[in-house]
């Protein structure tokens, strides 16, 4: 699998208003995860880019300076870390700016929330610490790991992710995680759904969300790509549940009580949202 191809850009704005909170900060376009569900796979049509999703990250390389002078003229409240890319993806390594951006936004009292795959967040958990409002989060899709690298190829195994959150718990720092999207038939059920749901469990986090799988704008075929490799014989179910409307609200109504009882059973029923 080739790496990723990483280009430096300049951008007009970082602090912007989104629809997740007041606003969202995203120091990247693109993805160097590639996940096949990815719901921003849309962003490399409006950045312009022909490539496939997960196979470019363009570096906003004056995130930094445009959040300094944004966040000083902007009266602190909600921000989301990040809402179309993981801010901890691996080109932060070298440029470390969500680490900058962090630390301006905690130093402003801006509120923040958190959500990456990437333990490379562990880094910043110093910044994190000091602030008086951050929730961190991370996304779990499965503990399965050849589910994961069909799936999720680039991102840490799910394991590690939760050890991630009990480790921030352990600092001190608000946690949370997100079960999603549930990947129909093969993570949503049964056994396979159990392990997650009693992992997470164990993580202990304040507080749970659960989330569907949503075909949005070039994630089927991502999908069917991804499910043809070794589960092909699912890809006529997964396209009756997500585009029969019908269909959808059967599978739907049957995975919600699915989840609720798994949520009630391992004590994470009260302190959940399920977004199905």
């Amino acid at each position: 699998m080739a790496a990723p191809a990483v280009r430096e850009i300049t951008a007009r704005s970082i602090l912007n208003r989104s629809g997740i909170a007041d606003y969202a900060v995203n120091c990247y376009t693109g993805c160097q995860h590639g996940c096949a569900y990815c719901y921003a796979r849309r962003m490399a049509e409006f950045a312009n880019h022909a490539e496939e999703w997960g196979s470019f990250v363009d570096v906003k390389v004056n995130s930094v300076d445009i959040l300094r002078r944004q966040a000083a003229r902007t009266l602190p409240a909600e921000v989301f870390l990040s809402s179309v890319c993981d801010g901890w993806q691996p080109a932060e390594v070298t440029y470390r700016l969500t680490r900058q951006c962090l630390d301006i936004l905690v130093s402003a009292g801006f509120r923040v929330s958190i959500l990456t795959k990437s333990t490379l967040a562990r880094r910043d958990f110093d910044i994190m610490k000091r602030a008086a409002h951050l929730r961190f989060g991370v996304t779990v899709t499965t503990v399965d790991e050849e589910l994961r690298r069909m799936m999720e190829p680039r991102v840490p195994a799910g394991a590690h992710r939760l050890d991630l959150v009990k480790q921030a718990q352990d600092a001190g720092i608000r946690t949370y995680v997100c079960m999603g999207p549930l990947l129909p038939y093969l993570a949503d059920r049964g056994a396979a759904l159990e392990r997650l749901v009693k992992a997470v469990a164990a993580a202990k986090p304040e507080s749970v969300c659960v989330d569907a799988l949503n075909p949005r704008r070039g994630v089927w075929q991502a999908l069917v790509s991804a499910l043809r490799r070794t589960h092909g014989c699912l890809i006529p179910s997964y396209r009756r549940i997500l585009f029969d409307a019908d269909a959808r609200r059967e599978y739907t109504d049957e995975v919600r009580a699915i989840v609720a009882q798994l949520l009630r059973a391992y004590g994470l029923l009260e302190k959940a949202r399920v977004f199905l």
